[in-house]
């Protein structure tokens, strides 16, 4: 299987160099590092590693997951993975081997798990991730722990699902439009450590609050808007009969 890694980053030259010596090379075809605008000498040091550096000057994390994947070079599974350092390249296999053995379509990789370091995670962030999780079970009726952004998903299922989200937005809404469409998502326990730098959103609670509210929304949005066609159809085909 062609395999592409696809790593969003924003001054990581801290952690950078870390994650793409833990890629298994014998895995994956490319790594894209999607660098938006960092000063720090990232994009440098990520291509002197043999990653391929796609530029994407606008802003958004789900913009450069987005650039990244318009990018890659025809792969059957795509991975995507954070520039920090805190999940462990190292877990590939793991992480999208349901895939290759045909047992899932989206594996996500959850961090709230003993493999945890201590620490890694803030409290706020694992509440609101577990908050997520809660609401996503009781709506969609799929049983995750975690909105991880350590996942891989088959490319051809990703190109039907038709991702736009530009924000942090964008990893909850693979989820659940990957749910709504009667995909396979198999959560994988994967360890996690203190991320190398600073936290772009997690690092502070009001960071995580925006970001908890903005997902939350987020959740019960696609899921209204996914009820609506389906009760209009129930509605007109009480009318016909």
């Amino acid at each position: 299987m062609r395999v592409s890694v696809i790593i969003p980053t924003h001054n990581e030259a801290q952690a950078i160099e870390h994650v793409l010596a833990d890629i298994p090379s014998e895995l994956t075809t490319e790594v894209i590092v999607v660098d938006s605008n960092s000063n720090d000498g990232t994009p440098e040091i990520a291509a002197r590693m043999g990653a391929r550096v796609i530029r994407e000057p606008r802003h958004g994390y789900g913009r450069a997951c987005l650039t990244g994947l318009a990018a890659a070079n025809s792969p059957d599974v795509v991975v995507f993975l954070d520039g920090d350092y805190s999940d462990r390249p190292s877990e590939l296999p793991i992480l999208i081997a349901p895939i290759i053995e045909g047992r899932a379509d989206i594996t996500l990789g959850s961090r709230l798990h003993e493999s945890r370091s201590a620490g890694a995670l803030p409290w706020h962030q694992v509440f609101g991730n577990r908050l997520a999780a809660t609401l996503i079970r009781l709506l969609y009726r799929l049983h995750i722990s975690d909105l991880g952004p350590f996942r891989a998903a088959r490319a051809d299922v990703l190109s039907t699902l038709f991702l736009e989200e530009t924000t942090y937005g964008w990893a909850v809404e693979m989820i659940l439009k990957g749910a709504l469409a009667g995909f396979r998502i198999v959560e994988i326990p994967v360890s996690y450590y203190p991320r190398i730098g600073k936290s772009k959103i997690g690092g502070t609670l009001k960071g995580t609050l925006g970001a908890a509210w903005f997902i939350l929304s987020l959740i019960v949005r696609y899921y209204f808007r996914h009820r609506s066609p389906q009760r209009q159809g129930q509605r007109s085909s009480g009318a016909r009969s």
